[in-house]
């Protein structure tokens, strides 16, 4: 069957999930503002989703500057309020998770500035799991809060959450980078910012939040090299170089300045060597480790 060609323009950026590691796209972004470089519309998964959604709001230098400094405050109580009893309680009585929601919903309703994922001053696209089909479903009006609970609802960590008809949990687990998504949605070109994985632990994370969330995002970053390789549909897609090496486990919120800003002097040396122009996928997201 003959289709026709998908009329292409402007420009995506692409958000990647990672926990805290999070605050490094937040670094990226400080220095494709400071160097002009503007998204048209932006997709994002799991926290790559809390930062598109930010963005999509004011997607300026100064919008940049405010979700730089809610990252800066955000420490990992404030998004995994970690309690051993209430755990064993939940576990002992047939819950599907270990940590309320409660607080990162407080968090997003106190610092979104808008309700609905439509009334971002660009398209906003969020990517969560169905986790009854197994598929990735794009959330791009209706309540933005609940749309950033469920992309970012961690199975067994975090609750799911219905909307609509759909039962719908962490984007990462369908599409932790959702590069098809935008190219689908006919980008001309595709940025994608990713917060890379850390590659220089000296042992495992502690805890079973802190080591699932590890996995997550190695099965992230694998997944994106996955996709970069098979992608295609004409769009030009540039992918941001993460950091590396890396010591920050994905759920250490207490470094986030430090990687905000290291990751805006990477990038800002990535975009001065003409890196948008590149079509490489960074070594940095292909399996690795420092020793």
């Amino acid at each position: 069957m003959h289709t026709s060609p998908v009329n292409r323009s402007g420009t995506a950026f692409v958000f990647a999930g990672g926990g805290s590691l999070g605050a490094v796209e937040v670094g990226m972004l400080r220095a494709l503002a400071a160097a002009g470089v503007v998204a048209d519309f932006v997709v994002g998964s799991s926290v790559g989703a809390i930062n598109a959604a930010c963005y999509a709001t004011d997607p300026t230098a100064d919008g940049v500057a405010r979700l730089e400094r809610i990252w800066r405050r955000v420490r990992s109580g404030d998004v995994f309020p970690l309690s051993a009893i209430a755990g064993v309680i939940r576990l002992v009585s047939g819950r599907d998770h270990l940590v309320s929601p409660a607080r990162l919903r407080r968090l997003l309703e106190r610092e979104l500035p808008f309700a609905r994922l439509e009334q971002g001053r660009i398209p906003c696209h969020v990517i969560a799991t169905d986790v009854l089909a197994g598929t990735a479903v794009r959330l791009s009006s209706g309540p933005a809060v609940d749309a950033l609970l469920a992309t970012t609802a961690i199975p067994g960590v975090f609750p799911p959450v219905c909307i609509g008809s759909r039962t719908l949990v962490d984007g990462a687990v369908a599409s932790g980078t959702p590069v098809a998504t935008a190219v689908a949605l006919g980008a001309a070109r595709v940025v994608v910012l990713s917060s890379g994985f850390p590659c220089a632990l000296a042992r495992p994370p502690g805890g079973v939040v802190a080591l699932g969330l590890h996995a997550l995002n190695i099965l992230i970053v694998n997944q994106l090299v996955a996709d970069l390789e098979r992608v295609g549909g004409g769009a030009e897609i540039a992918v941001v170089p993460p950091l590396c090496p890396l010591s920050v486990s994905a759920y250490d919120f207490s470094h986030s300045g430090e990687l905000i800003d290291r990751a805006a002097a990477a990038t800002a040396d990535w975009l001065r060597q003409d890196g948008l122009r590149r079509r490489e996928i960074p070594d940095a997201l292909r399996p690795h480790r420092h020793v």
